[in-house]
């Protein structure tokens, strides 16, 4: 029988080996959503320096984006094409039933315009005793309140019609907008397609190329569009205290008699972020001439996009960010992607928030510095 000090040599041994023989720890990433593990994912496909295949990678990125537009067109008609049904269906229906109210509306009508209830009129004023007038007023009374549930039963279905055909109308617009607008994405895709197999074909090696886009397509669609969205969602959260921020921080608004003068520098803003999540401590604003910037860079993922602020007056007063260029990993993002995350997230800024009666009425940007005018309004 082996003794205790052998046995201990003996598992220090084989400990020793089994460290060896593991592979070292792959580096972590960010996380990728449902296409990652443990908050772990693959490192993102190297990018090429040639400009042909980096043209390549950016006609795939819009190519996938496309057809994702394709998907929410596709599934936001079919839900309208089920909404327009059920309109048309409701308008139908309303028109049936309003045909008997309105026969008997136009009766009241004729009655008063022919001058039916000239009758009641005339016995009420001829009565010869209060007991006959009491009973002559209590009649008149019911005709007159039954006329007037007739005709306000009629205005109030015919007012119900008419929203439900104004929707029914403005359903069946959307639906062409939507047709249209899928059939010109559509084309848009298949113009893309064969520019990206021409590209592939004329590449040095075709099958290499081909392995590369597709790997760089389920690294955007599993791990890169969720980043995106994290920062955008990251930043449309923390625009939301913004005001809050501007109110406490001294020498940001001042006031010079009936207008108030905002200047935010990129220093604060980038300090504000930070404080509000800490996936803006690699991430910073910058604000030149006209335009306002952000950068990002974590782990192998980069970010950077470019944007202006506009005033908007309807249907509320504010500033509104509009996003011109979205850069991921060095590849620019299609017009759709940039118009969804717009849509999506509000990067918007609301005097009202600060002061109630507060109206942003000019803005710019310049030397690290975005100026907002405000002025009150009652």
């Amino acid at each position: 029988m082996l003794s205790r000090n052998t046995v201990r040599r003996l598992f220090a041994a084989i400990l020793i080996l089994t460290c060896i023989a593991m592979p070292p720890a792959s580096p972590v990433y960010l996380s990728a959503g449902s296409g990652s593990t443990s908050g772990v994912s693959a490192p993102p496909p190297s990018m090429p320096n040639d400009e042909e295949t980096r043209k390549l990678l950016e006609q795939t990125l819009s190519s996938a984006e496309l057809e994702r537009e394709i998907a929410r067109i596709t599934a936001e008609q079919q839900t309208l094409e089920h909404k327009a049904a059920e309109l048309e269906e409701q308008a139908a229906a309303k028109q049936s039933n309003i045909a008997d109210q309105q026969e008997r509306a136009g009766a009241v009508v004729r009655a008063y315009y022919m001058g039916e209830r000239d009758g009641l009129l005339t016995a009420f004023l001829s009565a010869k005793s209060i007991s006959r007038l009491i009973a002559l007023f209590d009649y008149y009374e019911i005709i007159m309140g039954q006329d007037r549930k007739t005709l306000t039963e009629y205005e109030t279905q015919y007012k119900d019609l008419k929203s439900t055909l104004t929707a029914a109308r403005r359903s069946s617009q959307e639906l062409a907008e939507l047709k249209t607008a899928l059939e010109e994405q559509q084309k848009r895709v298949l113009a893309l397609d064969k520019e990206i197999a021409g590209g592939i074909q004329a590449s040095t090696d075709p099958q290499s190329m081909e392995r590369l886009l597709e790997e760089f397509s389920k690294y955007w669609e599993n791990i890169g569009l969720h980043e995106v969205r994290k920062y955008f969602k990251a930043l449309a959260s923390a625009m939301k205290q913004l005001p809050e921020f501007v109110q406490s921080r001294d020498g940001v608004l001042v006031r010079k008699g009936m207008t108030y003068n905002l200047a935010l520098s990129e220093k604060d803003l980038n300090e504000f972020l930070v404080t509000q999540n800490p996936l803006f401590q690699d991430f910073r604003f910058a604000f030149k001439d006209n335009s306002v910037s952000a950068t990002g860079k974590s782990g192998g993922l980069s970010l950077s996009l470019t944007g202006r602020y506009t005033i908007q007056q309807e249907p509320v007063n504010g500033l509104m960010f509009h996003v011109d260029h979205v850069v991921f990993n060095g590849l620019e993002l299609p017009d759709t992607t940039r118009q969804a995350l717009e849509e999506e997230f509000d990067l918007g800024f609301y005097p009202a928030k600060i002061v109630s009666f507060l109206q942003a009425t000019e803005v710019s940007s310049s030397d690290g510095i975005l100026h907002v005018k405000l002025s009150l309004s009652f």
